[in-house]
């Protein structure tokens, strides 16, 4: 994820993604701003989530997971799901992909926001549960790119139909793997 983010700077208008959102770019002033915005927060995001689901981290330093807690929600809710939903609005594939990209933002946002306010609540059980949920919706940013490759590469199908599957195939499954997950926990 940081070698792809990497290629947009110095803030270039023209690289990766931003070579097929060149009419979004000179036509809606706010568009580039809002990439970049989720495009570089997003990054702490990811790196914050993952330490998250440490026990070793959780256990022995609990003020680390606090800390990188705090970084992971507050970037989602004041940066990464806000921008996520803008873009999403403007998404290539249509309105079945922009449907999808605001549906993804906006769960992230509730999700991490439910998981911050049980925590507040001291509900450490709804927060793993909304935590867990909201990481799943996270880690979109890698699953979306790996089905990319797959469906191109065994399929070959065009741009636009790409774009359209990997809008859905980036979280739902993830999701619904995380659901399942629960469902076994609550189980025990």
């Amino acid at each position: 994820m940081i070698k792809i983010t990497i290629q947009y700077f110095p803030f270039k208008t023209d690289a990766g993604f931003l070579q097929i959102k060149q009419t979004e770019v000179t036509e809606i002033p706010l568009y580039l701003v809002f990439f970049y915005i989720h495009v570089c927060s997003s990054i702490f995001v990811l790196l914050a989530g993952f330490s998250q689901f440490n026990s070793t981290i959780l256990k022995k330093y609990p003020k680390l997971h606090q800390m990188m807690g705090k970084l992971y929600s507050y970037t989602i809710l004041f940066l990464s799901a806000p921008s996520g939903f803008f873009i999403g609005l403007f998404a290539n594939g249509g309105l079945f992909s922009k449907i999808s990209f605001v549906t993804l933002a906006t769960l992230w946002f509730y999700f991490t926001l439910k998981g911050v306010t049980a925590i507040k609540n001291k509900d450490v059980n709804a927060h793993k549960i909304f935590m867990y949920r909201s990481f799943a919706l996270s880690f979109s940013a890698i699953t979306l790119r790996f089905w990319k490759v797959v469906i191109v590469t065994i399929f070959h199908p065009g741009p636009m139909d790409v774009y359209q599957i990997i809008a859905w195939l980036g979280w739902i499954p993830n999701l619904l793997i995380i659901e399942y997950y629960l469902y076994n926990q609550s189980k025990k």
